[in-house]
């Protein structure tokens, strides 16, 4: 099956997903398990990243994770991915994550995360991706960010330290 590689706008890719949290995500002073972020996360750049390839993706790397607010149980949390840099067979995927009281709808920003998955095909071998295509300044931008953030991934894996 031959897939085309032309450019695809950053909004191709974009996914939320939403979940309450229930007592079972929680510790015993109703603070939600920072693994249960980390893995819904990883959810959500998966299914963006597989959007815009077109193909399955593999996690290969997750840039650091600060949480800067707890979630609780009841809490109503947002996973908004969108692709963000794309390169032959990788691309980065920003999710950010939102705490939403549903009763008041009062949202707080709780944290941020870039991820990095490739491209793979029916081996299990990477395989092309399209290019990214930004479609406004603020997201060209996002995009340059992005490139920074890749090139100082790259650098740090052939550092021999």
């Amino acid at each position: 099956m031959q897939l085309s590689h032309d450019p695809k706008p950053m909004r191709a890719s974009r996914i939320q997903l939403a979940q309450m949290m229930m007592p079972e995500h929680a510790n015993t002073h109703g603070n939600v398990h920072g693994g249960w972020i980390m893995k819904l996360v990883d959810e959500a750049g998966a299914l963006a990243s597989t959007r815009h390839a077109a193909h399955r993706t593999v996690t290969v790397a997750i840039d650091q994770m600060v949480f800067r607010h707890p979630i609780h149980i009841g809490d109503l949390v947002l996973f908004n991915a969108e692709v963000t840099y794309a390169g032959r067979t990788s691309m980065e995927v920003e999710v950010d994550v939102i705490a939403e009281n549903p009763i008041s709808g009062e949202q707080i920003h709780t944290n941020a995360a870039y991820l990095v998955y490739v491209a793979i095909d029916d081996d299990g071998k990477p395989t092309q991706i399209p290019p990214l295509m930004a479609e406004t300044p603020e997201e060209q931008a996002r995009m340059d960010a992005a490139v920074e953030r890749q090139q100082r991934r790259l650098a740090q894996k052939t550092d021999p330290k």
